[in-house]
């Protein structure tokens, strides 16, 4: 059975979540105030109205209560400011408290009834009276959520090795599976120091790219088999997979020498 939904995406988050329309007419870039576990929150479309398939559903579709004023939009906005502004504040608290963590940041929901305070930590945290003290200094519900070190960089910002803007901080949504088999694809060096990214795990941009490399691979002769081309038969001995083209060795009794082709010039079995 097909059912309605949007795509809708909340702030400091790259991830794309659906919700049931619930006849309120939407296009893209509209804000909006949506139901959650969490209470009421105020997201942005960011795809406006399509079927997909119940099956694929997650979880249960929530639903969009209506579109935000732009009143609430413009006030979220300074609340969010003015929470973030209590970073420090909070992170002296923590330390009052003897609390092996470390706040990353916090956050407003868009009414200023809450504050969200997302922390890293490198085991559960007891922050049960940590919580009493703070929703009795600032008199608003406190939630703390602790978070991983993706997340870490992905709200701080960075640069990556590449010397660019970190892959996560650039709305090009969330690589949460990220695998050493990628980097193989691409033929990258499996040092750590070359493939890790600001949070210390693999780069994202090994997920963001290896569709490509993967499409590359299953046309390509594999390297260590046997090729023919106008030389002769010979041994591949690397591929160049986004331009296409395969070094082979030629092997003349104690002579060897290697040459470049394109992919199109190569004879090969490509069942293996």
């Amino acid at each position: 059975m097909q059912v309605n939904v949007v795509g809708i995406k909340f702030r400091n988050s790259n991830h794309i979540y659906s919700f049931a329309p619930n006849s309120v007419e939407l296009k893209k870039n509209e804000y909006v105030i949506v139901e959650t576990e969490r209470g009421n929150e105020l997201g942005v479309v960011v795809k406006e109205e399509y079927t997909m398939e119940s099956s694929d559903l997650v979880s249960p579709l929530k639903n969009v209560i209506r579109k935000a004023t732009k009143d609430e939009v413009e006030n979220a906005e300074i609340y969010d400011k003015n929470a973030r502004a209590l970073t420090g504040e909070i992170t002296e608290l923590v330390k009052k408290s003897e609390l092996d963590m470390k706040v990353v940041q916090v956050e407003a929901n868009y009414d200023n009834t809450k504050l969200l305070i997302n922390f890293v930590a490198e085991n559960r945290v007891d922050f049960r009276d940590l919580v009493k003290v703070l929703a009795d200094k600032y008199k608003k519900r406190i939630e703390l959520r602790q978070i991983g070190s993706r997340d870490e960089v992905r709200m701080l910002g960075g640069f990556g090795p590449c010397g660019k803007i970190c892959c996560c901080c650039q709305n090009m949504g969330e690589f949460d599976h990220v695998s050493i088999k990628m980097a193989k694809n691409q033929n990258l060096s499996l040092n750590p120091n070359n493939i890790s990214g600001l949070c210390g795990k693999l780069m994202c941009c090994l997920a963001y790219e290896n569709q490509t490399y993967v499409e590359a691979l299953n046309v390509m002769p594999k390297v260590n088999s046997e090729v023919s081309t106008s030389q002769g038969k010979g041994t591949v001995v690397y591929n160049d997979l986004l331009n296409k083209k395969v070094s082979v060795r030629f092997q003349n009794g104690d002579i060897s020498e290697i040459k470049e082709f394109e992919l199109e010039d190569v004879k090969f079995n490509k069942k293996g």
